[in-house]
């Protein structure tokens, strides 16, 4: 198959609207070819492309910040003597300045598929920023490795947040390109925007199931998204860094374990299983113990967690992360009442709200793990409603 970046470089055709505009490029360092040229050396190394400047995300162009609300400077790019303006360090919505320096954006990254991953605010500000400025947009397109379940609940009105920049569940099953197109149609921009599509993307095709595993290799997007297992899992994974807990930062498989130095881990795994088997589905849970070298509980001895998505116990289809990691949650209030599970703390600079209600888009989440009358078939019958609008929604946006 080929990403959006890999055909437009192969297809003059597609190129030919750039002719005589100055184009900008954001994108991070999963933002390469199939032979792992970064997009902006192949796209200057294209005679007919002309770069004027380049953007970089949360985590930066190089994506070098290890951390999140870890900011990153402007700078000029030594090899191509272009302007390097930074959509995460004193601003996250582009200047007036910075939409000067070009006609037309490309944007190529790959994202996880999920809500609270910042690359899907900071397109929905570029798409702003370029219907005000009358400038385009184009997605050049990859995969979701997560596929196309979808998963969550919706965020609520007022909730919105740089993690959460629209009416999403936490698991969308979109594409950045079809997102782009969602923004477009639901904020009603009058926007230039295209989307460079795929070729051969089969989303629901084993074993990668979003990812074309044995085609393409995996280039962490983001410092802590380091394999497509990490990807599958961090719909729910993700809702860890609103609580004590740590989420495996400071470990070789971030965002893929949980444990806490206090937890008993394998009461827990019980106690979920007695609850709502069923939400176990379509993965490996094992037990592990981990000592993170930094963040959360540094240097310290876990007992904790791995959620396995990948092997022969895996079913795409059944398994349900952000489920499974609320499931462990309710299972840490219920064996231990006043464990202090949610963690507070500004959360990509939200003060007045708990992280975990950042995270979820509303307290709704966080109500039903600390409610002692609330079943797994109540947060259930909260959530059903939400998936089913939502599969409605972007029925139309669906490219592939």
């Amino acid at each position: 198959m080929r990403f959006g970046l890999d055909r437009l470089l192969a297809e003059p055709a597609l190129r030919a609207p750039l002719a005589g505009r100055r184009v900008a490029l954001l994108a991070h360092p999963a933002s390469v070819t199939a032979d792992l040229t970064h997009a902006l050396d192949a796209l200057a190394a294209c005679g007919d492309v002309r770069l004027t400047a380049a953007f970089g995300p949360q985590h930066g162009l190089r994506g070098d910040k290890q951390d999140n609300m870890i900011e990153s400077p402007d700078f000029s790019d030594p090899v191509h003597g272009i302007p390097v303006f930074s959509l995460y360090g004193t601003v996250r919505r582009p200047t007036d300045a910075m939409m000067d320096a070009f006609d037309v954006m490309l944007v190529d990254l790959q994202d996880l598929g999920c809500r609270i991953y910042t690359f899907v605010t900071t397109l929905r500000y570029v798409l702003e920023a370029a219907a005000r400025h009358r400038k385009a947009v184009w997605v050049l397109d990859r995969p979701n490795p997560a596929g196309r379940p979808i998963e969550g609940l919706t965020l609520r009105p007022g909730h919105e947040s740089f993690v959460g920049a629209g009416a999403l569940p936490m698991r969308h099953g979109l594409t950045l390109g079809e997102l782009g197109a969602w923004f477009v149609a639901t904020l009603g921009l009058d926007v230039d925007y295209r989307v460079v599509e795929m070729a051969g993307w089969r989303p629901d095709a084993a074993p990668g199931f979003g990812w074309p595993l044995g085609e393409r290799v995996w280039v962490n997007p983001s410092p802590n998204a380091p394999n497509l297992w990490m990807a599958r899992a961090y719909a729910g994974t993700v809702m860890l860094e609103g609580t004590t807990l740590s989420e495996g930062r400071g470990t070789t498989r971030p965002l893929e374990l949980f444990g806490a130095p206090d937890l008993d881990a394998r009461a827990v795994l019980a106690e979920m299983t007695r609850l709502a088997p069923q939400w176990l589905a379509g993965c490996a849970l094992r037990e592990a113990w981990f000592e993170p070298t930094f963040h959360k509980h540094a240097g310290r001895l876990c007992h904790g967690l791995q959620i396995h998505p990948e092997g022969p116990g895996y079913d795409h289809a059944r398994f349900r992360p952000w489920r499974l990691q609320a499931l462990a949650f309710k299972a840490i209030r219920r064996l231990q009442r006043d464990y202090p599970l949610w963690r507070d703390f500004p959360y990509e600079y939200e003060h007045a709200r708990l992280a975990i209600d950042v995270i979820n888009g509303g307290p709704g989440l966080r109500d039903w793990v600390d409610d002692p009358a609330a079943t797994p078939a109540d947060l259930d019958a909260l959530t059903r409603p939400d998936e089913a609008a939502w599969a409605d929604a972007r029925r139309p946006h669906l490219r592939y």
